[in-house]
């Protein structure tokens, strides 16, 4: 069994439900998943929400969505939006999503 961490970066939906799917993937593989939302696609939070997008829910829930980068969510403008979801917010790189926490741990990165 591998630890791997999705960093996802991009901003673009598409990006960021494969990085989904590679999530669960790897999970049904047996394998230990995070994943860490930074850069635009802080942004995706809100609409995921309205879409009730299921296997970003299922994702949620289960807490393979570890956070959401705090300085990213406010110079974005979705604090507000992501705080509502109820995803934790992370700031151990100077205010950034950061990764050596994960890297420490044991994880992989993969970055979508």
């Amino acid at each position: 069994m591998k630890k791997i961490l999705i960093y996802a970066m991009e901003g673009k939906k598409m990006c960021f439900l494969h990085a989904l799917m590679n999530a669960k993937q790897l999970q049904s593989g047996g394998h230990e998943v995070k994943i860490v939302l930074e850069g635009q696609a802080c942004t995706l939070i809100g609409e995921l929400e309205k879409d009730e997008n299921k296997l970003y829910l299922a994702l949620k829930e289960d807490g393979t969505i570890k956070g959401v980068c705090l300085a990213c969510s406010k110079v974005l403008g979705v604090y507000e939006e992501n705080k509502e979801a109820g995803i934790p917010f992370l700031d151990d790189m100077n205010g950034h999503a950061g990764t050596l926490s994960f890297v420490d741990a044991g994880y992989e990165v993969l970055v979508f």
